[in-house]
């Protein structure tokens, strides 16, 4: 459905690349749902599959805080950064069908806001038995998920100073995560001589 959507808004709208279509979707979609307001600018061109990135250079989510280093680190992130991005999984839920894994990482997957580093670090969790991959679930009600590369935040120290500083201060979550879902959009684009005073900030529908 939301795919559909924005091929009918590039379909009014032939001068936008479906690349800056899809991020400004991202963003837009990002302040809806309660989360900070982030600077957009265009300038992304759209290639064909050949260019896509290879499997492998993802994070995978079965493993521990030296893979995860490994992948940020090779993309220019640092510690703190690699804590404020995974504070998006505040937001939605994995699919069996899809990942494998199962389940929300919140009890509210439709708004963003610190609550994930506040459960990680409140709640209780064990490994979920069943016969899916090795995932953790919440020991008092079995109906949220972490996956290994989530606790790793939290057996890390130097991770876990950064997690513990999200789930005291929601507004500092917010400012690093804008700075660096901005630095994520962007990475690798070839924007234009003096794009960086194009940055825009929309409003939300509230």
């Amino acid at each position: 459905m939301e795919a559909w959507v924005l091929t009918t808004r590039k379909e009014k709208f032939p001068w936008i690349t479906y690349s800056d279509l899809w991020i400004l979707a991202g963003v837009c979609a990002v302040q809806e749902m309660m989360g900070p307001q982030i600077p957009y600018r265009p300038g992304r061109s759209d290639r064909d599959v050949a260019a896509c990135t290879p499997d492998g250079r993802l994070p995978d989510a079965a493993q521990g805080q030296d893979h995860l280093r490994n992948i940020f680190y090779r993309m220019g992130f640092n510690d703190q950064e690699i804590v404020a991005l995974t504070g998006a999984h505040a937001l939605g839920r994995c699919h069996k069908d899809r990942s494998g894994f199962d389940g929300p990482w919140t009890f509210s997957p439709t708004v963003l806001t610190n609550d994930f580093y506040k459960l990680l670090l409140d709640e209780k969790w064990q490994w979920k038995k069943w016969g899916g991959p090795k995932q953790y679930e919440d020991k008092k009600t079995k109906s949220l998920m972490m996956l290994p590369a989530d606790m790793a935040l939290i057996h890390d120290k130097k991770f876990k100073q950064w997690v513990e500083k999200y789930a005291a201060d929601n507004d500092l979550f917010f400012k690093d995560f804008s700075a660096v879902i901005v630095k994520l959009f962007e990475l690798g684009v070839p924007f234009a001589e003096g794009s960086e005073i194009q940055r825009w900030v929309f409003k939300t529908s509230n």
